[in-house]
């Protein structure tokens, strides 16, 4: 071995020992008769002395190094002078004092600090991914997602799960997303598709009765980029034979709720988790994935002011709308320019514009004021609760754009006015989502989850009469504003499978001619079963406090679903798209 010991592993105990490290010059200072080397691997930091009275020659060796030179080091563990202690490092109390000095392997001056965590371009850092993931900040990110997959493989296996690896080249099935297509030489015109999800194979084990499946499973979907979102990821796939809701559920909040004091112990949580509706959810916070982590609830003023004077409200209620709002704490004293803010946010969610009230010591302010009564001044005041110095913020419209334009104001108080503890880790459950929804483009009903997701119970004879009637058994575990997973109770029954197609509109022969093999499996057996996929990379990121996944993800892709450091997606050889019998038509 090139070590005895980790930069990251010497302390007081070890002083008087001979010992070898080995890793990349995190900092080197000559001050003349003597050069100080901050030495770095992954376990840590380690200080190293090497003087030209008690080793010339290492002396000239350390001469010649410079940061990111990979080199070895050997020599006598000894204290560091009192007032030199560095608490922050773990090896702080003591140094090496080295005898030799060798260099490993020199290096270029990197295009970025590494031995610090200073901003540095995104695309430089992508460009460089090797030396990015060197850096502190990197390589916590990447070892705390060792250890949260750690700990969740320890768990399931505790829990009677099984372990079982799924096909990456499997059958394109419509399930949301795009999905990413891989040409077959062998048989010339038909393709394989990467798996959005193992979705269908995870039933076909149900089906097999291995009744508890796990797998921390690469998906693909080809879909538009943004923080939380890649090409490629990784998710927790579980999935439970002859359970309820509330089984798979209860297993999810146990394995998070022991997870998270094990893996980050700073973080908090708040347990037991919130079940809402979906409609719970969307009425309180206009959105199906809510930051539970402070309040700033929607509140709904449609019947007080339907009958309002002022056309905004009363229209709007007339045209079976909503009108609702939400209070912003001490804003009452905001400036032209930050309201016109806030109404640009509220336009950007398909709102016509934002009423806002200012409830101040002279009265209530607003451009709005002059077309409400005194009552109804009152009324809204009573049923926000707003104080004097509060805003309050409404908007009048549909019901989905009234919902998106206060959650994204909601989101932005949170942000501006600091509601959200950064510690906290406030998980929930939304439950109960709407089975299908109306694709008016295509004049179709879609799945709302995918189309193996069973009706909740006494709502699927509504299913072919009325779909907007029907509930599926489909759940999401949500945290801080994110969807971290979704799951469902499946379709375990091969005639409610058909009706579903039928709903959604694929003739029989088409839908055997996608799903043929699943509804055969079910013709044999197959028992209730359930199961959820909690997102690895989304998780990772909210524990360490990032806001984007590409954070904890090694090898991630930019906004453009490229790898700037391999160059890729690249073009192939003329030779290999005729082997594919391909022919391109750009």
């Amino acid at each position: 071995m090139f070590k005895s010991h980790t930069c990251g592993e010497l302390r007081a105990a070890h002083v008087g020992q001979e010992v070898t490290l080995a890793g990349w010059v995190n900092l080197r200072r000559d001050f003349g008769g003597v050069i100080f080397i901050v030495l770095r691997d992954r376990a840590g930091l380690t200080q190293v002395v090497v003087s030209a009275e008690t080793a010339p020659d290492a002396r000239t060796v350390a001469a010649e190094v410079r940061n990111e030179y990979v080199i070895q080091v050997r020599g006598v563990v000894r204290r560091r002078p009192v007032d030199q202690v560095n608490v922050e490092w773990a090896t702080g109390e003591v140094e090496v004092e080295a005898h030799e000095v060798h260099i490993l392997n020199t290096a270029q001056t990197p295009p970025f600090y590494i031995y610090d965590d200073a901003p540095v371009d995104e695309a430089l850092r992508l460009r460089y991914r090797y030396l990015d993931l060197r850096r502190k900040r990197m390589q916590r990110n990447i070892i705390l997602r060792h250890r949260t997959v750690q700990f969740i493989r320890a768990y399931l296996d505790q829990h009677g799960f099984l372990d079982i690896e799924t096909p990456q080249l499997f059958k394109s099935t419509p399930e949301g997303a795009r999905d990413y297509l891989v040409p077959s030489r062998v048989h010339p015109g038909k393709f394989y598709a990467l798996p959005q999800s193992p979705q269908q194979l995870k039933q076909l084990l149900m089906v097999a009765g291995f009744e508890r499946y796990y797998q921390i499973a690469r998906c693909f979907r080809d879909e538009d980029l943004r923080g939380d979102r890649q090409p490629e990821f990784t998710q927790l796939d579980l999935e439970m034979s002859f359970v309820h809701r509330d089984d798979v559920l209860d297993l999810v909040e146990d394995l998070v709720t022991n997870l998270i004091p094990a893996v980050v112990p700073e973080k908090r949580i708040l347990s037991p988790f919130p079940r809402l509706s979906h409609a719970e959810a969307l009425a309180r916070y206009g959105v199906d994935k809510p930051d539970l982590r402070f309040g700033m609830e929607l509140v709904d003023l449609t019947a007080a002011l339907a009958q309002s004077g002022f056309g905004v409200f009363s229209g709007a209620v007339q045209s079976g709308g909503q009108v609702k709002g939400i209070v912003a704490p001490g804003c009452a004293d905001y400036a032209r320019s930050e309201i016109d803010t806030l109404t640009e946010i509220a336009k950007g969610q398909g709102a016509k514009g934002l009423v806002t009230l200012a409830f101040r010591a002279d009265g209530v302010k607003g451009s709005a004021v002059k077309f409400l009564s005194e009552g109804e001044l009152a009324e809204i005041a009573v049923r926000t609760g707003a104080q004097t110095g509060d805003l309050v913020c409404i908007v009048a419209a549909e019901e989905a754009v009234v919902g998106a334009a206060l959650s994204a104001l909601r989101l932005t108080f949170r942000d501006r006015l600091a509601l959200a503890d950064p510690q906290l880790l406030a998980f929930g459950f939304v439950l109960d989502f709407p089975m299908f929804e109306w694709n008016a483009e295509e004049q179709r009903w879609d799945a709302a989850h995918h189309p193996f997701t069973m009706p909740r119970p006494n709502t699927y004879e509504a299913m072919i009469a009325d779909p907007l009637a029907v509930l599926s058994d489909a759940y999401d575990l949500v945290c801080n504003g994110y969807e971290l997973a979704s799951g469902s109770i499946r379709v375990h029954d091969p005639k409610i499978q058909m009706d579903i197609f039928r709903v959604l509109g694929y003739p029989e022969d088409e839908a055997r001619a996608k799903f043929g093999h699943m509804m055969e499996a079910f013709s044999y057996g197959a028992p209730p079963h359930g199961g959820m996929a909690p997102g690895i990379d989304r998780l990772v990121m909210l524990m360490a406090g990032e806001n984007n996944i590409r954070e904890v993800i090694a090898f991630p892709k930019t906004a453009q679903a490229t790898d700037l450091m391999a160059d890729t997606p690249a073009s192939v050889s003329a030779r290999q798209l005729k082997e594919l019998h391909i022919r391109l038509d750009l």
